[in-house]
């Protein structure tokens, strides 16, 4: 098994890890880099900074398409106009 090649799906990323040896017993995290290598190439992990800069968009308030709360104020102060309106008459 060491120096076999590993590879990991985690958060949507494919990551390859390189074994290098195996621990003779349980060992806690921080050792973990004396047995493993990361071989993920370098842009997998820049496309996935890409992806998250596009998918963190926030739209500003009153541009874009109105979502239902929007709609509703919108529609509540239209029929308030009408109403108005009919009084004035």
């Amino acid at each position: 098994m060491p120096l076999d090649l590993i590879e990991v799906r985690k958060d949507q990323l494919w990551r390859s890890f390189e074994i290098l040896d195996l621990p003779k017993s349980r060992m806690g995290a921080k050792l973990v880099p004396l047995y493993v290598i990361e071989k993920t190439d370098p842009s997998v992990f820049e496309h996935q900074k890409l992806q998250n800069l596009s998918s963190n968009f926030q739209r500003e308030d009153g541009t874009g398409r109105p979502t239902k709360k929007d709609r509703r104020d919108l529609d509540e102060l239209e029929i308030r106009e009408i109403d108005e309106q009919k009084e004035d008459l």
